[in-house]
């Protein structure tokens, strides 16, 4: 026979509608953005894995002093790898024509056997003056298939948008902290129009791919490393950068596995803060209709066919929202989040594909969960008696003795009686406030944090310009011996006149890695000069290897004074030790900082050798083939205006979700309480109380723990959001100082108080709305 039960629930469905609608309305859009969000993300990332092989992309790059002989290179591929040629020039980019740079272009030659490229759009050039480029370049330069743009002083057409295999993520040195799609953009020429720059910016620079490919990390590691050993016998090598350490080509593939654990945390928390608002009301329910749940339990209905019935409704919710917000996912998200990724990072064309994982996730696990967390909460309710359901003795003691109040005015006594009856919800909305509102602290910080970050940087650099130059090898030879006399005329090019230009020394060394397979940090030594103008530091007191870290260093790995840091060489084995003296202030980088004198000592430099210039000024007088690195303010703000770009939807859509959680929580639980106290709200309405002071008796409590919670949930979002990201920076080279803006705390109180005011006045209609015969309906 079929259970009448069932036929209760579309009534309780209709006559609840308003509860009902908004979390499914909420279920859906959530499921239905993890849905799009996991079909993008996987159909992306197989894209992503097959353009390995589909466009041979290599297994990595060194970069000579000088052109290779032919010899040389078929030496070098007898240690089972195929060598191939990939020049590259950097060259200033006017995209505008108004005479300025607005940053760099990296040119190489159209590719035809290694790192092929992607047509977006348009077409390949075919003759010297046109010029086809990054995707996303273009788009955040508003450029177009069509434009001019002047790239080394020769204007150019663009006739194609491309995506290079090897540069999915703008990368211009594998040491950044973060890309750069706004001032660094990659393109390819035609051979012609390669040739017909100057070869002062080249770069010499080859690609290679195994013969055999290794079969895994460590294998390729291993590869790796033994490749280095010969090349570096046998080569001048100024660069080595094997595949699986090139931020440019695996930056994207990792950061798009990791948004995806992240995405079903995010759902899976979401999810199970719905069932325990279904849980609260069911349980509710069930308390009002304790005499007719007494009765069928009378009438041979079982614990379990109740239970069944009274977790219908939020199973059902549950599935329906998971089918619509699937089908959405597939539809309208998918797109959304596709051109999410597409305006951060430079990936082919891809093809959606059938995500059955992505299927599973969004709706097998949020019903398990649904069903999981009622059944547990729901299931020990419906243990009690059918007597004590009969006499609505639901209380988790048969002789529960009230809580005895201090003698306060009766308004605050009944309004802490509310609180008492109704702790499960407001522990509830107590949980999903403080979880909306760490979502909102991180969607809020990021923005003043970056432009900090930037105002910090600026303000701490060392000097609007850095020129690193390229310093011929120093010749042990006698001066007066011919080579020490053509020596002696190439120093007079390291020279400028600028009398505020200031020497210092500098090197790269790495982090010696905690973790087999992973590649240590770059780590710039600085050494300066006595009395530097450009960086105060007092060196006073320093042993010979002592030195002055970057606070950012200091911040990200908790070092202290007097520790002792080991770093090694990038393409060598020799480690060097450093003992920390103390802190300098300077955002811009992680860095050392130590006399030139002991500088020279430790990296065995003759006394006048000196490879930089600080300056206030551009420096015109310097040899363009001497000067291989620039570094202005754009190059040490790149981080804070890239991650602006890319993240910058992504920080308002996380303040927009976490607001619309706040209200719909405080919306469904305060709708609860009203609900649940509707027989007493009646009561005192027969009492000759006013509408007004019956909304300050239970208004009045939910705005205490509103207020409470939202200020509790400072502390702990803003202690949580601490540790969260030192773990995410951790993951990324370099440091951005963590800073939360103090104004932020009061927008966020404000807007949380402006949401819980709409909601107030919604409520206080339902208030209104409660006749006074309901309490005569419950009379026993």
């Amino acid at each position: 026979m079929r259970n009448p039960l069932w036929k209760r629930l579309p009534r309780e469905l209709v006559g609840d509608i308003g509860k009902y609608l908004v979390i499914f309305l909420f279920m859906t859009a959530t499921i239905g953005f993890v849905s799009g969000f996991l079909v993008a993300d996987e159909s992306m990332l197989e894209a992503y894995d097959e353009s390995f092989e589909k466009y041979r992309i290599e297994n990595g790059n060194f970069t000579l002093d000088s052109q290779a002989t032919e010899e040389k290179l078929e030496e070098l591929e007898q240690e089972g790898v195929t060598i191939y040629e990939n020049f590259y020039l950097d060259e200033p980019v006017d995209v505008d024509l108004d005479g300025t740079s607005d940053g760099t272009m990296r040119i190489f030659k159209k590719r035809e056997e290694v790192n092929l490229v992607c047509l977006m759009k348009g077409t390949f050039p075919e003759t010297a003056d046109e010029i086809a480029i990054d995707r996303m370049y273009a788009d955040n330069n508003s450029l177009a298939v069509g434009d001019t743009i002047t790239v080394g002083g020769k204007e150019l057409k663009i006739t194609g948008l491309v995506a290079l295999s090897d540069y999915s993520a703008l990368f211009s040195d594998p040491g950044d902290l973060m890309f750069d799609s706004v001032k660094f953009g990659v393109s390819v020429l035609t051979p012609e129009g390669f040739a017909a720059f100057s070869d002062t910016h080249m770069k010499y620079c080859y690609s290679w791919l195994y013969e055999k490919e290794p079969a895994d990390d460590t294998e390729e590691k291993e590869m790796a490393d033994d490749f280095l050993e010969v090349l570096a016998a046998k080569a001048d090598i100024s660069g080595y950068l094997p595949g699986y350490l090139n931020q440019a080509i695996r930056f994207t593939g990792d950061d798009m596995g990791g948004d995806k654990a992240m995405v079903e945390v995010l759902l899976y928390i979401l999810i199970a803060i719905m069932a325990f608002v279904f849980a609260v009301t069911t349980n509710n329910t069930i308390q009002k209709e304790a005499a007719v749940i007494g009765t069928l339990r009378a009438s041979g209905y079982t614990r379990r066919e109740l239970l069944l019935h009274y977790i219908s409704l939020p199973i059902l919710v549950t599935i329906l929202a998971a089918v619509i917000g699937n089908i959405l996912g597939y539809t309208v998200f998918k797109g959304i989040v596709a051109d999410m990724y597409y305006g951060s990072y430079s990936l082919p064309t891809y093809e959606t594909r059938w995500n059955a994982e992505a299927f599973y996730l969004t709706t097998l696990v949020p019903f398990v969960i649904m069903a999981i967390i009622n059944v547990v909460l729901i299931r020990g309710k419906l243990k009690i008696s059918p007597l004590r359901f009969l006499r609505k003795d639901l209380g988790s003691t048969r002789r529960s003795k009230a809580v005895r109040l201090p003698n306060f005015k009766f308004f605050n006594r009944f309004r802490i009686r509310i609180l008492i009856q109704n702790r499960a919800s407001y522990l509830t909305l107590f949980i999903g406030i403080v979880f909306a509102n760490i979502l909102l602290l991180f969607g809020m910080m990021m923005s003043p944090l970056l432009s900090h970050y930037q105002e910090e940087t600026i303000n701490n650099m060392l000097a609007k310009y850095q020129y690193i130059l390229s310093v011929p090898d120093e010749l042990d030879v006698e001066e007066n011996s011919l080579l020490g006399m053509v020596q002696k005329l190439l120093m007079p090019s390291l020279e400028t006149e600028n009398e505020n230009a200031e020497k210092f020394c500098m090197e790269s060394l790495k982090m010696i890695p905690e973790k087999e397979g992973k590649d240590g940090e770059s780590i710039t030594i600085y050494g300066i000069e006595p009395d530097s103008k450009y960086v105060e530091a007092d060196f006073s007191g320093l042993s010979e290897k002592g030195v002055l870290l970057s606070d950012g260093f200091q911040q990200k790995y908790g070092i202290k004074t007097g520790d002792t840091i080991s770093l090694k060489e990038p393409y060598g084995s020799k480690t060097y030790e450093f003992q920390v003296g103390g802190f300098y202030d300077y955002p811009g980088a992680l860095a050392f900082f130590m006399p030139a004198e002991n500088f020279r000592r430790l990296f065995g430099k003759k006394e006048a050798y000196f490879n930089g210039y600080f300056s206030d000024e551009e420096l015109t007088d310097l040899d363009d083939d001497y000067v291989t690195t620039t570094i202005t303010q754009d190059d040490l703000t790149k981080v804070s205006r890239q991650l602006d770009v890319s993240m910058g939807e992504m920080f308002q859509l996380f303040n927009v979700f976490s607001l619309i959680l706040f209200a719909l929580l405080i919306y469904l639980l305060t709708k609860l309480i009203i609900e649940k106290n509707a027989s007493s709200i009646s009561m005192v309405k027969i009492l000759g109380y006013k509408n007004r002071e019956i909304v300050s008796l239970y208004l009045v409590s939910t705005t205490w723990v509103v207020i409470f919670s939202v200020l509790a949930s400072f502390f702990f979002a803003t202690e949580l959001i601490k540790d969260i990201y030192i773990f995410m920076m951790s993951e990324y080279s370099g440091w951005l100082t963590l800073y939360i803006e103090p104004s932020i705390y009061g927008k966020m109180f404000a807007l949380g108080m402006l949401v819980y005011a709409l909601v107030a006045v919604l409520q206080f209609r339902s208030i209104k709305k409660i006749p006074m015969d309901e309490a005569l309906k419950n009379v026993e």
